[in-house]
């Protein structure tokens, strides 16, 4: 018997991981609940059973779902991955989880409650180049880690304000933080600067600053610091340079460059970190195997916590320092 998925979202991820779908086995869309009615049952036509519902809600109820993909802006978050774990629906989400991780936390102790299963799309953990660079740093200590998001200013208006992104840290940069909590260990501390020197002069209604840099402090005394824009003409480079006592990391989305003492080594990535991500995500609500996810709704609430974190620090100018009991993060005021 076919899993039986639907979608909440109609841009680019839901197609995306629809497209990704469709060439797997025992995989059958059933239900698009989108932007518009419009856009929900044009997603639907490319699916032979599949239908267009009005919410989300309706979408639960009647389609007999086996699992959920929610591909939602950032401030659409919430209530969808709530109403899905009331009902014990495993889902897939695209980062980041929300804007605010304070009315978010309810939702993810109800996950963790009824042990759903959940993947995050943190897509970076499923590529070839950080499997090899966390087995590398097995046999080094780790220092340093400097992260990168240099890009340009999206088109979506919804990207350009705070509260309907959370800002370029939280909606993009967030695969670099995660990157560090995956390689490196968990944030304890940020601080963080944002400007707004560019863009807000040619774009109207924008509050997301164009540049910044945060520093963290991590467990176990390593150093990190991640530094983004979104006021170039064209993308420059993302990644994490990770600086340990046998060389340096350079982790890429296309690859791996290993600088040791006498020779510096490339590897290229050679599968698709998004159909290990749906591979990974369908196989454990097929056989409850959770073991190739590798970011699941309560491990990603310490990286939404920490992006944060970072809002909070750069709008007091002050550092903010995440603590909490059995390495579970808050914010601490």
């Amino acid at each position: 018997m076919k899993q039986r998925i639907g979608f909440i979202g109609s841009g680019n991820f839901t197609d995306k991981h629809q497209k990704l779908l469709a060439r797997m086995d025992g995989v059958e869309v059933v239900g698009f609940c989108g932007k518009s009615m419009e856009r929900a049952e044009q997603a639907a036509r490319n699916w032979p059973n599949a239908k267009a519902y009005r919410t989300a809600e309706q979408m639960m109820e009647s389609a007999e779902l086996d699992a959920l993909y929610i591909c939602v802006p950032p401030m659409a978050h919430g209530e969808l991955e709530r109403s899905a774990a009331e009902r014990g629906i495993p889902f897939l989400v695209e980062k980041p989880l929300g804007i605010d991780p304070a009315p978010l936390r309810p939702v993810r102790d109800l996950v963790v409650r009824s042990q759903l299963v959940t993947s995050v799309g943190y897509n970076w953990r499923y590529l070839d180049s950080v499997t090899r660079a966390r087995e590398r740093l097995q046999q080094a200590t780790t220092g340093l880690a400097l992260g990168y998001w240099m890009g340009t200013m999206p088109k979506t208006p919804w990207w350009r304000r705070m509260q309907g992104s959370g800002g370029q840290f939280m909606e993009q940069s967030t695969h670099v933080v995660d990157l560090v909590r995956y390689l490196c260990g968990e944030i304890t501390e940020v601080y963080a600067v944002y400007g707004n020197v560019h863009v807000h002069r040619t774009l109207e209604d924008m509050d997301v600053p164009d540049v910044g840099t945060v520093t963290m402090k991590l467990a176990g005394g390593i150093a990190a610091t991640i530094s983004n824009t979104c006021m170039l003409p064209r993308g420059h480079t993302n990644g994490l340079d990770v600086y340990t006592s046998e060389g340096v990391l350079e982790i890429r989305f296309t690859g791996l460059k290993e600088i040791g003492r006498d020779r510096t080594t490339e590897y290229r990535n050679l599968t698709d970190p998004y159909v290990q991500e749906n591979t990974a995500f369908l196989h454990a609500v097929r056989t409850g195997d959770r073991s190739l996810i590798r970011s699941d709704y309560a491990d990603a609430f310490r990286t939404f916590e920490a992006t944060a974190a970072a809002n909070v620090s750069a709008r007091e100018g002050r550092p903010v320092r995440l603590n909490g009991s059995d390495g579970d993060p808050q914010l601490d005021s």
